[in-house]
């Protein structure tokens, strides 16, 4: 019985997360083949442009953010619009917060509770709030199967 209560949860998570990657498409985000984003992020698609690459891990709580409403109130000539743009083989730790005008390198991997408030460059693994790099990945970087993630 418990077997089939966890296979029911799988399922029903995999089609929420079919009804979300749609939406967020729908809203104007860009998001690559075989890109997890958890049920627990927040994509904010209201205002900028967001673009995620393939085989990228979003875990929860995380927030992608392609504004700022505090840029009006410092300069009013900033409308506070943005973009994130996140490149193919990303993964991207619990509750690490990625502000606008940022972009993070293919292949890049950011540690859980971070703030993303510059770019991040590939093959690099980062952490920390602001954003230091730790590590710079070897390369060359190895892909990861195309078929690692059944929700498309």
């Amino acid at each position: 019985m418990k077997r089939l209560v966890r296979l029911v949860i799988h399922h029903l998570g995999n089609v929420l997360r079919f009804f979300q990657l749609s939406f967020l498409r729908a809203s104007g985000a860009s998001i690559g083949e075989n890109t997890m984003i958890s049920l627990g992020a927040k994509i904010d698609v209201r205002r900028g442009k967001i673009t995620i690459g393939d085989n990228c891990l979003i875990t929860h709580g995380c927030y992608i953010l392609s504004h700022d409403g505090a840029a009006h109130v410092i300069d009013s000539s900033d409308d506070g619009t943005g973009f994130v743009t996140i490149g193919n083989n990303v993964f991207i730790g619990v509750n690490t917060v990625v502000m606008r005008n940022v972009t993070i390198g293919d292949h890049a991997i950011i540690g859980a509770g971070s703030v993303v408030n510059k770019d991040v460059p590939t093959g690099a693994i980062a952490a920390g709030n602001p954003i230091k790099i730790i590590k710079e990945l070897d390369k060359p970087y190895r892909d990861l199967p195309k078929k690692h993630i059944s929700v498309k």
